[in-house]
């Protein structure tokens, strides 16, 4: 089910986790300026993502350029060119600030595990959370159990990736210290919601 286009919480981000590699192309290509047909040649025609197929290619490159539109050349350039945890954890505050289903579970519910000195981050915290997003937000869709369970999928693998998570099997919550660089920019840039949903081991 497609969601309102006014609706805070929506399913935008199923088609790839993190992708830093990849991120790092597209936000080249983002610093680079390049127009239109620059863009479709760099993806479809180069192949710059090496993805099997042009749609797949297209389509990840989009969402890529999505998240970092939401953040300005400044972050650009720290995933380009920063080392591989201040590049995920600022694609992990772009993806955020686009993707609010992320960012309020990481504000709301992983926030508040460590609170409680909760070791384990559960499927069923994620099942929750869905449930009151509901409540927060009505015009939020009612999405297919294979949608919740991509959905799931996805988050616990970049919360993994950006070193929230232990792994994605045992889902052992970890303390994760912001890397200086990235805590710069978006204090710097007035994104405080970003800011809040990374710091959610130190509140």
């Amino acid at each position: 089910m497609a969601a309102p286009a006014d609706t805070r919480y929506q399913a935008n981000f199923t088609k790839g986790g993190l992708m830093v590699p990849e991120s790092r192309l597209v936000a080249d290509l983002l610093l680079q300026g390049v127009d239109a047909a620059g863009w479709k040649q760099a993806i479809v025609g180069d192949n710059l993502l090496r993805k099997r197929s042009p749609t797949t290619a297209s389509t990840k490159a989009l969402l890529i350029r999505a998240r970092l539109r939401t953040m300005t050349a400044d972050l650009w350039r720290l995933v380009r060119d920063g080392d591989r945890p201040a590049a995920t954890q600022a694609l992990f505050a772009a993806t955020m600030k686009y993707s609010p289903l992320v960012g309020d579970f990481m504000d709301l519910v992983v926030c508040d595990l460590h609170r409680r000195f909760e070791a384990t981050l559960k499927p069923q915290h994620w099942d929750r959370y869905i449930e009151d997003c509901h409540t927060r937000d009505p015009r939020t869709p009612h999405w297919s159990a294979g949608t919740l369970s991509s959905l799931r999928t996805r988050v616990f693998g970049m919360m993994t990736e950006a070193g929230y998570l232990s792994d994605a099997r045992t889902r052992t919550l970890r303390s994760l210290t912001v890397a200086p660089t990235v805590l710069d920019y978006l204090k710097a840039h007035g994104e405080d919601y970003a800011l809040r949903c990374m710091q959610v081991t130190r509140r």
